[in-house]
Parts: structure tokens; C-alpha cells; sequence
């Protein structure tokens, strides 16, 4: 038995493969796992809980199945899915993990965030989640009409791709000092996040400890995942190698 972790799948309506895999993914661990994280950005976008629609359905079922089978399922929001609300969350019978959250997994305790907070050298990014962040920027957001967060979602999409094209990975990935500083923070030798969509495990020192970080793949490829279990981490991910 063990843990399996996932993040970064970005389903849309134009990602029906990735919903399959995902599926897939789901059906065949059910019967191996004791609890499921998701590390947010599950979806391409979120414009709120009252967009769920019956194209949601397949999704939302397959999650239920798992915590049906008493199985716990988490969910933590994502750079595109943090609208999602207690409404999602209760029908998939998932709970709502807040960002930056310990876990005591097999007996040592682990840092979960969705990773987008470890990019400190992307200001303009930091400037901008720190906007749709704000409560009272989200309660006037949810408060427009569906076509109208439509239009938004993909304008602010259409200049973070432009914006990304012009920035160098190196400035889209984790700060490693914003990594050091948020694990001593925690008091954890151990991070899992995604958001950064390149899967990794990686080794270092953190004072006199051996640290490890290791980033959740997106899924453009192939499905990517993490297990955890009594015996150590795999990265399932076909750009990662040990």
C-alpha cells in the first residue's frame, strides 16, 4: 500500500486524453493506495463553483469512488484552480488543504505546497497571485457573470503565455533559497510540490540535514506521479531519471 500524489493535469474540454489517463490512473490504483493528494491545478481553470457543469461529472465521479472506499482524498489549490470551493470539494468528498501544509507521512514529517510561493524570482507572477489572492478581489470576481469570468480567465491567460515566452526557466523555477527557508520554517527535511513541471528528486543539504525535494510532473506527456510508501518515493514521470 501506498500514497499517490498528483498535480499540474490542467484539464479542459481540449484535454480529453489527459481526463482518460487520469481516469485510468485513478481506477487502477484505487485498490493499492491509503490516501490521495492533489497538489492543485488540477484543472486548466476555475471560475468558480457554480460553473460546475455535467462535463465535470466523469471527474468528480472517479474522485468520489476513491473516498467512498474510505480512502481520504486532498485537495490543495493551484495557480488556475483556486477558486475551486467547499461546494467541489464536498462533492468529490475531498477536503480543502491549505497551502504549505505538514503531513506526517510514514512517520516523517513532510512539507505539501502546489510550488508557485517558491518562485520568488518571477515578481511580476508574485504581484499578480498576490491580486487574485485577496478576498475581496476573489467576491467581486465570483460576483460577474459566467461570460464575463469566461472572457477574463482567458485574457489573463493570453498574457501569461506571451509573458512566460519572454521569461527564462530559470526565473519560473524555485528560488532555492525560498526552498531552504520554507522548509526550516516547517522544521521538515522533505517537500513534495508541482506547479514547476519539471519532476525531480532533489538532493541537498539543509544546515547539518540531508534535505529532498521532490516536484510533481505535468501530465502533456504522460501521466505523472508520485507513491510514497513505507520503503521510499517513486517519480513515475518518463522525463525523470534517476
Amino acid at each position: 500500500m501506498h500514497t499517490l500524489f498528483v498535480s499540474d493535469l490542467h484539464l479542459s474540454h481540449d484535454t480529453p486524453k489527459i481526463a482518460q489517463n487520469f481516469l485510468a490512473l485513478l481506477h487502477e490504483q484505487k485498490s493499492q493506495i491509503e490516501a490521495l493528494y492533489i497538489l492543485g491545478d488540477l484543472f486548466e481553470y476555475w471560475l468558480g463553483d457554480d460553473g460546475i457543469t455535467p462535463a465535470h461529472s466523469p471527474i468528480i465521479g472517479a474522485i468520489k469512488a476513491i473516498s467512498d472506499a474510505e480512502i481520504p482524498v486532498y485537495f490543495m489549490h493551484g495557480n488556475r484552480d483556486f477558486l475551486i470551493g467547499e461546494t467541489f470539494a464536498n462533492q468529490c468528498g475531498a477536503h480543502i488543504l491549505p497551502e504549505n501544509t505538514v503531513i506526517q507521512l510514514y512517520g516523517e514529517p513532510v512539507l505539501l505546497t502546489h510550488g508557485d510561493l517558491l518562485c520568488t524570482d518571477d515578481t511580476e507572477y508574485m504581484a499578480f497571485r498576490e491580486q487574485v489572492r485577496n478576498p475581496a478581489w476573489q467576491t467581486h470576481f465570483l460576483s460577474l457573470p459566467m461570460d464575463q469570468r469566461i472572457e477574463m480567465a482567458k485574457q489573463a491567460r493570453d498574457v501569461s503565455q506571451h509573458s512566460t515566452k519572454e521569461k527564462s526557466m530559470e526565473i519560473m523555477d524555485a528560488n532555492l533559497a525560498s526552498v531552504k527557508n520554507t522548509m526550516n520554517s516547517h522544521s521538515v527535511n522533505k517537500m513534495i510540490h508541482g506547479h514547476t513541471h519539471r519532476p525531480a528528486i532533489h538532493d541537498f543539504k539543509l544546515g547539518d540535514n540531508q534535505a529532498h525535494r521532490i516536484v510533481l510532473g505535468d501530465w502533456k506527456e504522460k501521466a505523472s506521479f508520485l507513491t510514497v510508501s513505507k520503503t521510499g518515493y517513486h517519480l513515475s514521470d518518463p522525463r525523470w531519471t534517476s
